[in-house]
């Protein structure tokens, strides 16, 4: 018996590409139905982010034009991450199996067949991983590398040059549900599920229509959030620089004793500011990396709602 699949893509401000997309996406899960590969009941479900164009009005137009399109309204703006949990949490119980993917057309559609195939042959997790970044500047090719070597050496288990683009099962979607946090970072997640996985490469195409909505200081911000989400390395770098630190005014204390014994030369105003300034600067960055753990304890704790949905679109 075919599975029911349920492709979510997350939107927000995406009228200049959303009939577009829709037009790609329908026309590869008629193959897949016709090749008996998914259900003949799956859906694709466009998740609105608290889009501030007509984003929601168009998904609304795909839904009464073709019951093959679905639609998540959610109640406001909660970013990329959450948008994508909502549509995964909210189509878990209804699907076999999900596939997330951007609306902007560069995650490659024909690789949803090889990830079914996948699925089929007992994989419950399939990350789509870019084969190259022929498509990227140089300074973004570099960037990006650089983000997930970095991911790695902090201790976040992500699949390297994988983005949001996964299948994922039934079963592996109520693994996610396990997790109750509220700062979100879905590449270090996934990962810790465990099931039987697998990856499908493909070439990332340049965008359709519109604007990148992650900019340069989005994609650092991001990252932030993955490391002190997923590790604790940072509050250990601050306990091995505390004892760098201390080798370091040990050494100096040994040399100012003896610059005084056998020296006449007094201590310099400059040494004594660029000390100041130095072990300054090292209490100012190592209380801002503890707030900023005790700032994610703190909305935690507070267990508020990781989104809300004002509507959902869908038609069995």
């Amino acid at each position: 018996m075919s599975k029911k699949l349920y492709v979510v893509i997350p939107c927000y401000n995406e009228e200049e590409v959303l009939f577009e997309t829709a037009k790609r996406i329908k026309e590869k899960m008629n193959n897949m139905i016709s090749e008996n590969l998914i259900s003949e009941k799956s859906r694709v479900v466009f998740v609105n982010d608290g889009s501030k164009d007509r984003t929601w009005e168009m998904i609304e137009e795909l839904h009464n034009e073709d019951k093959l399109f679905s639609g998540i309204n959610l109640s406001r703006n909660r970013g990329h991450q959450n948008a994508l949990l909502a549509g995964l949490m909210t189509v878990k119980d209804v699907c076999d199996v999900s596939i997330s993917m951007d609306a902007d057309l560069q995650d490659d559609i024909d690789a949803m067949d090889k990830m079914i195939k996948k699925y089929l042959s007992g994989k419950d997790i399939v990350y789509g991983v870019r084969s190259a970044r022929t498509t990227d500047t140089a300074f973004k090719r570099i960037t990006a590398e650089g983000f997930y070597k970095v991911m790695e050496k902090m201790g976040a288990n992500t699949v390297f040059n994988h983005a949001d683009y996964r299948l994922m099962s039934k079963r592996a979607l109520n693994g996610l549900a396990e997790f109750k946090e509220v700062n979100l970072f879905l590449r270090g997640l996934v990962p810790m599920i465990g099931y039987p996985t697998d990856i499908v490469t493909y070439e990332r195409s340049e965008r359709f229509a519109g604007e990148s909505k992650y900019p340069l200081s989005k994609m650092l911000a991001f990252a932030f959030e993955g490391i002190t989400s997923l590790s604790v390395k940072l509050i250990r770098f601050i306990t091995v620089a505390g004892f760098l630190m201390i080798f370091i005014s040990f050494i100096v204390f040994i040399y100012s004793i003896l610059s005084y014994i056998f020296s006449e030369v007094s201590r310099g105003w400059a040494s004594l500011m660029i000390s100041m300034w130095f072990i300054g600067g090292m209490i100012m960055m190592s209380l801002g990396i503890v707030g900023e753990y005790i700032g994610k304890i703190y909305l935690e704790t507070k267990e508020r709602p990781r989104f809300i949905i004002e509507q959902f679109l869908n038609e069995e």
